[in-house]
């Protein structure tokens, strides 16, 4: 790290907002992500005796991998170089590569490129890195909020290290908020602050896990704090107002969308509807296209309730209809009626598991030809190629029934659908029972007149 650059963290370190001032510059300073950096872990070993490989963090905002890769630049004896996939390109990647060439083979000395945010680099620029780290001219670390086998390229993965970070506790906010509150030098001690615990453990529960928000609300609530002879003075209510409104870390492009989207889905596959009610609104405070939950909803309504409640699918394009005609915020309502509905409902997927298998037989067998008396007998001279004949229209038959086959021969035992017991699905089941029942009678009529003519 050059001088310049050594000159402006300080001035951060010194000037900036309260989240950088309080970074913690050891290992003994971070709080959190003891399952990864508690002593005798390999990523603690590694970066003690200054013996890193490449290295990928990955984690929620405000978890620590910024700050990890801080107390790395600080600690080891290579060259460290930081930038951001926001603003660097693919210039600025080959000029550290070139100048870690350099260090390396004139002066021994090693070199780590830490970029923040990787995922932001397309794959070309991803594989501007790949030779620099296979052959040791740089170690990486990168540092992601997003799912890195989304964004991240497999020969990137490959050659590094994955640290998950965790979304920290309330007690581990609680100890920066407090540490910042009596640092002097770095902190905010010199202001002779006095902050009811109850602000504290609001800052704390409301930042859900995110350090950096903690720390920019104490700072706002400290500026809009009461002032008194004995110093400033911050309760509960300056908290909330420094806060606002609950951080609520959702992003519609991201990890976190698949992850909510699924926990939505097997809520109301799970049938409960509390649950599905508080993932859908988590999703729509953070941002959610309400037409994108419509869409879930109508998938489910025929992938876990199917037949089992035929009225399911109806409502649930109705709710998507009733968004897009009324929008938001009153979409909600409709949504609400659908997701309480929909986990309501007895489950049954039967009907998307034979889909499914169709779909598998037409892709493993050879196409099988329609049988003659299926085809299409409409036009003017079906008949003479045979098309059509022999077939026997069941609404002409006691029950609107008439047993005769309707798969191809080879085909003729294929067994997809599969009705259950559940709800109206039950009566479904119970029709193709007794249509089971003629068919194998008429079987064994047709056995006993075969074997009375022998």
């Amino acid at each position: 790290m050059d001088l310049i650059t050594l000159g402006w963290e300080k001035k951060i370190r010194e000037e900036g907002p309260l989240a950088q001032r309080m970074r913690p510059e050891t290992l003994e300073q971070f709080i959190g992500q003891e399952k990864i950096l508690e002593t005798g872990k390999p990523l603690r070993t590694m970066i003690e005796g200054d013996q890193l490989s490449s290295l990928l963090f990955y984690g929620p905002p405000g978890t620590g991998k910024t700050s990890l890769a801080k107390i790395i630049a600080l600690s080891t004896r290579a060259d460290f170089n930081q930038l951001n996939a926001v603003a660097a390109g693919v210039k600025d990647v080959r000029q550290v590569i070139d100048q870690a060439r350099d260090n390396w083979s004139l002066h021994n000395r090693r070199t780590i490129l830490f970029i923040d945010e990787i995922h932001r680099f397309n794959k070309a620029q991803q594989d501007v890195l790949l030779a620099a780290i296979e052959q040791g001219t740089v170690i990486f670390i990168g540092a992601t909020t997003e799912n890195p086998f989304f964004y991240l390229t497999g020969p990137l993965l490959s050659r590094t290290r994955l640290f998950q970070f965790e979304a920290l506790d309330s007690a581990d906010i609680m100890k920066l908020l407090q540490a910042a509150a009596n640092d002097s030098e770095k902190g905010l001690g010199k202001l002779k602050l006095q902050i009811d615990p109850e602000a504290l453990k609001y800052l704390a529960d409301k930042a859900n896990g995110d350090a950096r928000s903690a720390l920019n609300a104490l700072e706002s609530a400290v500026l809009i704090g009461v002032e008194t002879d004995q110093g400033i003075y911050v309760n509960l209510e300056t908290a909330a107002e420094a806060m606002q409104k609950r951080l609520l870390s959702y992003d519609r492009q991201g990890d976190n969308h698949y992850d909510l989207a699924s926990a939505f889905i097997k809520s109301i596959r799970g049938s409960d509807p509390d649950a599905a009610l508080y993932w859908m609104a988590r999703m729509l405070k953070g941002g959610e296209d309400p037409l994108f939950i419509a869409r879930r909803l109508i998938i489910s309504a025929s992938e876990d309730i199917g037949n089992a409640n035929p009225h399911a699918l109806p409502l649930a394009i109705a709710a998507a209809q009733a968004v897009q005609m009324i929008g938001m915020p009153e979409g909600r309502i409709p949504l609400a009626q659908a997701v309480t509905y929909l986990a309501g409902s007895p489950k049954s997927n039967a009907a998307y598991l034979a889909g499914d298998k169709a779909f598998e037989i037409v892709e493993e067998e050879k196409n099988r030809p329609v049988p003659d008396h299926l085809k299409d007998s409409s036009y003017r001279g079906a008949k003479s190629l045979g098309h059509g004949l022999d077939y026997r229209y069941p609404h002409d038959y006691p029950g609107h029934y008439v047993d005769q086959d309707y798969l191809p021969p080879a085909l003729r035992d294929k067994e997809l659908y599969k009705p259950t017991g559940q709800g109206r699905e039950k009566a479904i089941r119970e029709y193709l029972d007794s249509i089971k029942r003629i068919r194998n009678k008429d079987v064994k009529q047709q056995e006993k007149e075969q074997s009375n003519d022998n």
